[in-house]
């Protein structure tokens, strides 16, 4: 009797960039959202080390938010064109807090934010809200301080209330339009990272500061990515967990693909980042 073949896992050796300062200053490391004219947007800089991502297709099952801070889901959505910002708060936003509910465990979601990257051959490199390219850096959304901070920053009544319960940061991510070609999204287990690779940076808006971590280069972590993810496959990425004998955080960063087709459409995507409640 015949058998079904069964896909090779498509395993990538590429770079990733690391943390390294810019310059020899001993200014703590930082990122201005909207940098004053007299300042570098940054101090921190990356540095491209060899590593193998991992293919997770056929192992994606074992992969769970609480053993390895993140989690690859199918989760079609209604919303495919993600081309207009009243729409996705109106009709993305409920369907994500579904997800967390029903995937996480969540009682309460309260989404503060959404990123959308897209960016065609030929257009300006300048970053802004229409135009943003992959972020080929390997970081982490919040610090552990930080993510407490947006907590009472958000929800600043019931903040006292709600950090005395379990409390996450989760952010979804989805292809747009296309399966994902050229810069795959790249995940770290969270059980390989030593707390001594984290670097906190401070992350300067104009009315507010939050902070980031920044990841130095350790030859022991285990990066995972989802061969041709398509937009019904979303990854949740644990950015903070409040319960330390859980995985609490996850490195992430997208990651050139040399074995990409050379006319595959380019890579667009939208990540919304969620305060996730054990209590209501």
């Amino acid at each position: 009797m015949a058998t079904a073949a069964t896909l090779a896992p498509r395993d990538i050796p590429t770079t990733l960039n690391y943390y390294v300062p810019l310059d020899d200053s001993t200014e703590a490391p930082y990122s201005y959202v909207e940098p004053p004219a007299d300042k570098p947007r940054t101090n921190v800089g990356g540095e491209p080390y060899p590593v193998t991502i991992r293919d997770a297709r056929t192992t994606q099952e074992e992969l769970t938010l609480d053993k390895n801070g993140f989690q690859f889901v199918k989760w079609p959505s209604v919303e495919s064109a993600f081309d207009d910002e009243a729409r996705i708060k109106e009709k993305y936003y409920p369907e994500v807090e579904e997800l967390l509910k029903k995937v996480a465990g969540a009682k309460r979601v309260f989404i503060f934010d959404h990123t959308i990257r897209r960016r065609k051959p030929g257009d300006s490199t300048e970053e802004g809200p229409n135009n943003r390219g992959p972020a080929e850096r390997v970081h982490i959304d919040q610090t552990y301080e930080a993510s407490v901070n947006r907590v009472k920053y958000h929800l600043p009544e019931d903040a006292d209330r709600l950090l005395k319960s379990r409390v996450r940061i989760i952010n979804v991510w989805r292809p747009i339009a296309n399966p994902v070609a050229h810069h795959p999204l790249a995940v770290s287990d969270w059980r390989f990272l030593d707390e001594k690779d984290l670097v906190s940076t401070r992350l300067i808006y104009p009315h507010r500061e939050g902070s980031t971590y920044s990841v130095r280069y350790n030859p022991n972590h285990k990066w995972y990515y989802l061969a041709d993810q398509t937009p019904e496959e979303v990854i949740l990425i644990k950015c903070f967990d409040s319960e330390e004998d859980k995985a609490r955080l996850t490195p992430h960063t997208a990651f050139p693909d040399p074995t990409a087709r050379k006319d595959a459409p380019h890579r667009q995507s939208i990540e919304v980042r969620a305060l996730v409640f054990d209590d209501e």
